[in-house]
């Protein structure tokens, strides 16, 4: 019986878990829907650019 109660609790956290993922999906696609369509003033015409990369520093090393 005790086994059972476990799995009720963890089944209503999941349930609960996924409504707060959906939800947050939602939020990111209404307010990804509300931005302009035609691109900022600060940012070009491809859009941005990510290389998955760590920035290097523009100076050299000193020795």
């Amino acid at each position: 019986m005790f086994e059972y109660e476990l799995h009720q609790v963890r089944a209503a956290e999941l349930i609960r878990e996924a409504d707060n993922y959906r939800l947050a999906r939602e939020a990111r696609a209404a307010r990804k829907s509300r931005r302009p369509q035609g691109g900022s003033d600060s940012q070009d015409a491809e859009g941005r650019v990510s290389t998955h990369r760590p920035r290097r520093h523009r100076a050299a090393r000193t020795a």
